[in-house]
């Protein structure tokens, strides 16, 4: 499990220093293939120059190094070989996939220029996008999120079921901040907009990025006032609240199946584990 807490092992090179790097990381690159849907792969590879003017073949994006070896992105259609999702892939490879992934959605998706509405291109090795029209520079934008571990007086923990997930699927309760909102008051209210819980006190853990296609989790733990609880029958479709215990013979079961290992919600399940 990745453990984003840490310094990340890659190394965003300064844009400014992007395309005159570009030779002289070719050699032995990791170019890591990504389709519309965010599925992946990688492959050893030379990757392609950077886009020029009127080049419709799109540029590989400079992710950065790990250990020396330059990371590059490549938007296909469909990828070569095996694929897989970025977070199920070595937990040191998370950072450049996460980015890769981030950055080749947001590339595809050709965003016009957010000033004069022309087109706009890729530019500085990925790293942005100009305005064809008047120059304007463009960057990833990103949605935060909040994710929480809500648990009841009792210390259980309660696990939901959004409407479109299989059966037995669970997580965590999770939502995008809103405008004029604080982190906060986003917890509070998306608790009690999903499952009709009041939290009385709330901590930050940590965060993760999930580019799928854009978003930062930002993960907290809170305490329910009771344990009531009355989902909305629209996002979520039913909940409960586990013991440790329950969890175990549910999981044993099959009768659950939790968040992906390399996720901030399976993380903050196993922080509520191994508290008990």
């Amino acid at each position: 499990m990745r453990n984003w807490l840490e310094r990340s092992p890659l190394d965003r090179l300064p844009t400014g220093r992007a395309e005159e790097a570009l030779a002289a990381l070719w050699r032995g690159a990791v170019v890591v293939e990504v389709d519309g849907d965010g599925a992946i792969a990688s492959q050893q590879g030379r990757p392609r120059p950077l886009e020029s003017p009127g080049d419709r073949q799109p540029a590989d994006v400079l992710l950065g190094t790990v250990d020396g070896v330059a990371w590059f992105a490549r938007g296909v259609d469909v990828v070569s070989g095996e694929s897989m999702s970025w977070r199920d892939t070595n937990p040191d490879s998370l950072d450049p996939l996460a980015t890769g992934v981030a950055l080749t959605r947001w590339h595809a998706s050709q965003p016009p220029c957010e000033v004069c509405g022309s087109a706009t291109r890729p530019d500085l090795a990925g790293s942005r996008r100009i305005c064809v029209g008047c120059g304007n520079l463009q960057f990833p934008r990103i949605d935060p999120c909040v994710i929480v571990a809500v648990t009841d007086p009792d210390d259980r923990l309660l696990l939901a079921r959004q409407r479109q997930w299989a059966k037995g699927r669970v997580s965590v309760i999770a939502g995008f901040i809103e405008a004029g909102e604080s982190v906060e008051q986003a917890v509070h209210r998306e608790v009690f907009e999903e499952v009709g819980a009041r939290v009385t006190s709330l901590s930050y853990v940590g965060s993760e990025p999930w580019p799928m296609p854009r978003s930062l989790m930002l993960g907290f733990e809170a305490r329910a006032e009771d344990d009531e609880i009355s989902v909305d029958g629209d996002e979520i479709s039913e909940g409960a609240y586990y013991t440790r215990s329950d969890l175990a013979a549910a999981l044993g079961a099959g009768e659950v199946i939790l968040p992906a290992g390399a996720s901030i919600a399976r993380a903050l399940i196993q922080r509520w584990l191994s508290s008990g």
